[in-house]
């Protein structure tokens, strides 16, 4: 079970009442984690299930996920007032379908998994967003409770509301996973874009003689700035994952190792720098696989942005070093997105 901080007064709704509980969940290919919010906006409550694929089975792993996670947290399902999901795919948050999330059996035809999921529950609201969305949601809720530090623990609750003005809803949530993308939460509110394909910066072109990209291009970021391209770099030779053994290469002063974590280190740092000077957001939190290397990752980034800001007075006066931070890990930040909007719903 993990824990924020309550904040002082309560929470309320866009409604201006007091929300009821809401369940969160972060649908993966593997694993279902899900998370229940107090009234409050507190997680209570954290539930961890394997992923069932196909429409049937994702429903109704869904639904037991719901169920599980409500009676963990000592509540009955009536008194839950919205759910939300986060999913891979193509999500059309409207309509509360999802398609093509093939890691989960869901191809070309739209899953209607909201009406689906509703009626699973007994008609409870239910709301289907983008994963990479609900986690820029959960990083921003949870970092306004706990303060400014690095891993979301520790310090004082913040003021302001899901939806609010406090500071730290204002961020970009950097996914270093297979690919590389961010979600953008800008002064409080869920940046999705015209199209659904803002925070798609692993597809900015960086180098047009570059490596091809699947998407077609060449040279774009994530060929350089994700979990794929730093095990292309550097594949595991031991059976540990590839950042992992990079890492301990580096610290052990293997040259080549050090080389090719610094090209990394600054390929990730110029992603940070392009959402701070598109966006200006106020935190840019490293989140996906890569960034479970924990503090030894925000430093070299941090390093690698204190180098290339030392060429401008411009980037310097941006403070880029300082605006970084790592996902927080106490909780399920994707499934406290989730259930945050769960809660806007």
């Amino acid at each position: 079970m993990g824990k924020v901080g309550k904040r002082q007064g309560g929470a309320r709704s866009g409604t201006g009442r007091a929300p009821g509980y809401t369940v969160g969940l972060d649908i993966g290919g593997t694993k279902i984690l899900g998370a229940l919010l107090d009234p409050a906006g507190e997680v209570v409550a954290t539930v961890r299930r394997s992923t069932v694929h196909g429409a049937d089975g994702l429903v109704d792993g869904a639904a037991r996920a719901v169920r599980d996670v409500v009676e963990s947290g000592g509540v009955e399902l009536a008194a839950v007032v919205g759910v939300g999901l986060g999913i891979p795919g193509i999500v059309d948050h409207v309509s509360g379908t999802v398609k093509h999330a093939v890691n989960l059996g869901v191809h070309d035809d739209e899953l209607p998994l909201a009406e689906l999921l509703s009626a699973e529950l007994g008609g409870v609201a239910v709301v289907v967003e983008n994963d990479l969305n609900v986690a820029a949601v959960g990083a921003a809720h949870v970092l306004e409770r706990s303060g400014s530090t690095a891993d979301g623990q520790g310090g004082a609750g913040g003021s302001g509301g899901p939806g609010g003005s406090a500071e730290h809803e204002d961020l970009a949530f950097l996914a270093l996973g297979t690919g590389l993308a961010s979600g953008l939460v800008l002064d409080g509110k869920l940046r999705r874009g015209a199209s659904g394909a803002a925070g798609e910066i692993g597809h900015i072109p960086v180098d047009p003689l570059g490596p091809e990209c699947p998407c077609g291009q060449r040279g774009c970021l994530e060929r350089y700035a994700s979990g794929k391209a730093l095990e292309a770099a550097w594949p595991s030779r031991h059976g540990k994952p590839a950042p992992v053994e990079l890492f301990e290469a580096a610290r052990a002063g293997d040259e080549e190792a050090i080389a090719v974590k610094d090209r990394f280190a600054a390929a990730t740092a110029s992603a940070v720098r392009l959402l701070v000077l598109t966006a200006d957001v106020r935190h840019v939190v490293l989140g996906g696989g890569v960034a479970l290397l924990g503090t030894e990752l925000l430093d070299a980034v941090q390093d690698a942005l204190r180098e290339q800001a030392k060429v401008s007075s411009f980037l310097g006066s941006l403070k880029l070093a300082e605006r970084v931070r790592l996902a927080p890990t106490h909780v399920p930040v994707a499934a406290v997105g989730a259930a945050v909007l769960g809660r806007r719903s």
